[in-house]
């Protein structure tokens, strides 16, 4: 399945199925996890100025991010989104991980999430990481399955105390690289 993606940094070439990606997440109610902050734009450019618009959103807590379009190379479609941040602030270290990432419902259950999970350890390592940190909701069992097969070894539960989601427990993954 790796084979078949490709990560790809944003560029204008995928703006329109960035903003596709936006609709069809929302109207599955879905959260846009690992997505920098796309459900708070109306455009790619106002959402690929990540930086300045997620340094005015997070102030002090904000941590830079690279975000990835993972791209299915049969036909060049945009099946998911993950982005790799670093350090971890205190928040993303008790609740958000190092990599958040989120797959098309019209392309889930497809192997998809594994593979781009897959795809940017090396990276996450090539920048010098010993390990990452990812998390899931428990009600989550798609996540952790993807994560596990990474080699995520759960570290703990915790009580989701952020007011983000119904979810109320919160596993943590490492993955040693």
């Amino acid at each position: 399945m790796q084979r078949d993606l490709a990560l790809v940094k944003p560029t204008r070439k995928y703006a329109s199925q960035v903003m596709h990606y936006k609709q069809e997440m929302l109207a599955n109610n879905d959260s846009l996890d690992g997505c920098a902050g796309l459900e708070d734009t109306d455009s790619f450019d106002e959402w690929i100025d990540f930086d300045n618009r997620l340094k005015k959103k997070y102030g002090e807590g904000y941590v830079p991010s690279e975000v990835f379009l993972a791209i299915r190379k049969a036909d060049d479609k945009l099946v998911g989104i993950i982005d790799f941040r670093r350090p971890l602030s205190p928040f993303l270290l008790q609740y958000g991980g190092n990599i958040g990432y989120s797959i098309l419902p019209s392309e889930r259950q497809k192997g998809y999430a594994k593979a781009m999970l897959a795809l940017l350890l090396p990276i996450c390592k090539e920048q010098g990481e010993q390990r990452v940190l990812l998390t899931c909701h428990k009600s989550n069992e798609a996540s952790r399955r993807t994560i596990i097969s990474n080699g995520g070894k759960m570290e703990n539960e915790i009580v989701n105390d952020t007011g983000r989601n119904e979810d109320s427990i919160i596993q943590r993954f490492w993955i040693d690289l």
